[in-house]
């Protein structure tokens, strides 16, 4: 007989804390959350095919529009497409173009135009004409000046008081500078193509009052891609960031 207080002897009643009945249980180890699965970003879409082809009458000058489409389109060339007033609107029609910096007037049909800027008419004459003793000239200046107006003219208005030259106009607006450095006539053009056909013996001078010529951009309206979108907005002035 075991004395009080010493140990129970085996099969006695187990000692508290000790059995599985009254014993602790286990401490659970904390679940460790999942984390997210992460999250991936859209695809970026791969641009339009290029080249952005750009038709460009003579003496356009977009130059500031093409540098911001090089920095911003670096993977789409620009592709700048040589293009007469003459055949301005039949260019879009055969497809050589995605949009055009044109001369206006030009036929709207199937095309969306948006006017860029005017440009100030001159007289361009022989460097030792009497006209450049003026800075700016007036119609009655030119009274009795023989006046060509080649086969290329995009301005299309009179001189009251000129006179018509005994040979055949020429075709185009170079042709009829190599003729007025002779100092036997004038012509008459945008200030663009004065300076496109600078030559040491020859100047110009603005003509007050004289009709300006008006330059657009033009792109057809149907079917224009995200490349004439894009350009368009450049022209606008919008950012890379700008919302159309």
């Amino acid at each position: 007989m075991a004395t009080r207080g010493g140990p129970q002897r085996k099969g006695g009643r187990p000692t508290p804390g000790k059995g599985r009945a009254g014993g602790a249980k286990p401490t659970p180890k904390p679940t460790a959350k999942r984390k997210p699965a992460p999250t991936q970003a859209a695809p970026v879409p791969a641009p339009p095919p290029g080249p952005f082809r750009l038709g460009a009458i003579p003496g356009a000058t977009p130059g500031k529009w093409i540098d911001i489409w090089k920095t911003r389109m670096p993977r789409n060339p620009l592709e700048l497409v040589p293009l007469t007033v003459a055949e301005q609107h039949a260019a879009f029609a055969r497809g050589d173009m995605d949009a055009a910096i044109v001369r206006l007037p030009i036929d709207r049909d199937g095309l969306n135009v948006i006017p860029l800027y005017e440009e100030t008419t001159v007289v361009v004459c022989a460097a030792d004409s009497a006209l450049t003793a003026a800075d700016e000239l007036t119609a009655e200046d030119l009274l009795g000046e023989v006046r060509i107006v080649p086969g290329d003219d995009v301005l299309s208005f009179d001189v009251a008081g000129t006179a018509e030259p005994r040979f055949a106009a020429p075709a185009t607006t170079g042709e009829a500078v190599e003729i007025v450095a002779t100092g036997v006539a004038i012509v008459l053009v945008p200030m663009s193509l004065a300076r496109l056909h600078h030559r040491k013996d020859v100047t110009f001078r603005p003509l007050a009052e004289a009709p300006a010529s008006a330059v657009a951009l033009a792109w057809p309206a149907e079917g224009a891609t995200e490349l004439v979108d894009t350009f368009v907005g450049i022209v606008r002035g919008r950012t890379s960031n700008s919302s159309r």
